[in-house]
């Protein structure tokens, strides 16, 4: 029969021997691959590049990394080294070395996640990250900070895919914060991502206030991928079109209205046709040289009605 002493010291033995395994397993790289670095044109920053082949596949993860990531590097060291550097995330840490050459070079690194990080991450209401994710979300460093900041917006459909979109897109408090001082508070994360990738910003919305709008988001995102931007808006007042709907603005862009239009008609002696017939112009087809045709033939003084008219009918 074992003592009591023999039972807790198998006992303590047994709970060690978890323990070592725990930390050999979260010590265990679970992506590898090669990195490359080269000078940037933003101080403070280097370009550095991940390539990795995973799935039969590869990955080239490159952008601008500030340089005091890089815990043991120095690039601005002249001449060839070796180098062993770490750059940590809370999502796990990079393990990284090779050479540089006048501040440029490549290697090979290995990435540990950290074990606490899905878990920690889930308190927070950010759940399904698995391995993938994780490295991808080390990458992009969506650290613990930038998701309670972000939970504490209290935005809508705010989910672990949106917040690395916000990390991937440039949302954060402070574009949120802006936003919501030049008019627009949009706590809809799809939208907020939408905004970035199509250049919606604080300055854009600002400028169309102050010219008399008051675009929602929908609007805001439609003006930025159809290109009636608040410079192009000026161009049309300057053409005579001031306070054109915000529709109708999107209409011009669509089908071509432009200053340059407006301008070859004034020539012809349309002086200021109104939003709706110069879209309907546009649609139809009516140019400029289709009306010079007509009027070498002797249509003279045709109305805009009538010249669309003519279009729709087949009279060339």
């Amino acid at each position: 029969m074992k003592s009591p002493t023999m039972k807790f010291s198998i006992t303590l033995l047994l709970f060690c021997c978890a323990g070592v395994a725990a930390l050999c397993a979260d010590q265990s790289p679970t992506r590898s691959g090669s990195w490359t670095v080269r000078h940037s044109d933003t101080a403070g920053k280097i370009d550095f590049s991940l390539i990795e082949t995973h799935h039969g596949g590869q990955s080239n993860h490159e952008s601008d990394w500030p340089l005091a990531a890089f815990q043991g590097l120095d690039p601005n060291k002249a001449g060839r080294q070796d180098v062993h550097f770490t750059i940590t995330r809370d999502a796990g840490r990079f393990d990284c070395e090779g050479y540089l050459k006048d501040g440029e070079g490549a290697g090979l690194f290995h990435f540990y996640p950290d074990a606490k990080y899905p878990a920690e991450m889930q308190s927070l209401g950010f759940s399904g990250i698995d391995v993938d994710k994780q490295f991808s979300m080390a990458i992009l460093d969506v650290s613990l900070a930038f998701a309670r900041e972000m939970k504490n917006e209290h935005l809508q459909g705010l989910d672990t895919d949106q917040l690395v979109a916000f990390k991937i897109f440039g949302v954060n408090a402070t574009f949120i914060h802006d936003m919501s001082a030049a008019g627009i508070t949009e706590k809809d994360s799809d939208k907020l991502v939408a905004f970035r990738i199509h250049g919606v910003s604080p300055e854009m919305v600002r400028s169309l206030r102050q010219a008399g709008y008051s675009p929602d988001a929908d609007m805001l995102i439609a003006m930025r991928i159809h290109g009636a931007t608040p410079e192009w808006i000026a161009q049309l007042k300057k053409a005579g079109y001031d306070h054109v709907s915000l529709d109708d603005l999107i209409a011009f862009r669509i089908h071509g209205v432009s200053p340059e239009f407006i301008e070859k008609l004034r020539s012809l002696g349309y002086t200021h046709p109104d939003p709706d017939q110069l879209i309907a112009m546009r649609i139809h087809g009516v140019t400029p040289q289709f009306i010079a045709d007509l009027r070498s033939r002797g249509m003279q003084n045709l109305s805009i009605d009538q010249l669309v008219a003519l279009k729709i009918h087949g009279i060339d």
